[in-house]
């Protein structure tokens, strides 16, 4: 049952940080901007990057306390290809977090919005980040089935 519990919290939490990552790629457009969508982006990307902390959370419970054990989890360069890709996409994330609260003090200081360029170039790297997140799976099942190939 502990296994299930983990498995299924991992993917709770994974499939909510998919939802709030497309949220946020979803609202980064100029013609939306205004500040109410700043505040939103801010509270979504918090959201987003609480899940994300929830993803390495469960993941590192179900590699300490599931049925594999740490040790296995540690022999599987799969799995260091799908960690390396979710802290990529974490990096990535740092400066439309950073970008998103610049924009909120500009706009509280004096109204000014972000300039189109400069949202594209936030929106790209959000997108980049969503688009890595679609090669995760492909190690983690096959991981998960077995698939081991040593260096």
């Amino acid at each position: 049952m502990l296994e299930a519990t983990l498995a299924y919290l991992h993917f709770i939490a994974i499939l909510s940080m998919t939802v709030f990552l497309g949220s946020e790629a979803a609202l980064c457009r100029t013609e939306w901007m205004n500040g109410a969508m700043l505040r939103r982006l801010v509270r979504v990307d918090l959201i987003y990057l609480t899940f994300a902390v929830l993803v390495l959370a469960s993941g590192t419970a179900r590699m300490v306390w599931g049925a594999k054990g740490l040790d296995w989890y540690l022999a599987q360069p799969l799995l260091h290809l799908k960690i390396t890709i979710f802290l990529v996409m974490l990096w990535l994330s740092v400066r439309p977090t950073l970008r998103f609260r610049q924009w909120v003090r500009a706009h509280e200081a004096d109204g000014s919005l972000p300039s189109e360029p400069e949202v594209r170039q936030i929106r790209r790297r959000i997108m980049v980040s969503s688009h890595l997140m679609l090669l995760i799976p492909l190690p983690a099942v096959l991981v998960a089935r077995g698939f081991n190939f040593t260096f």
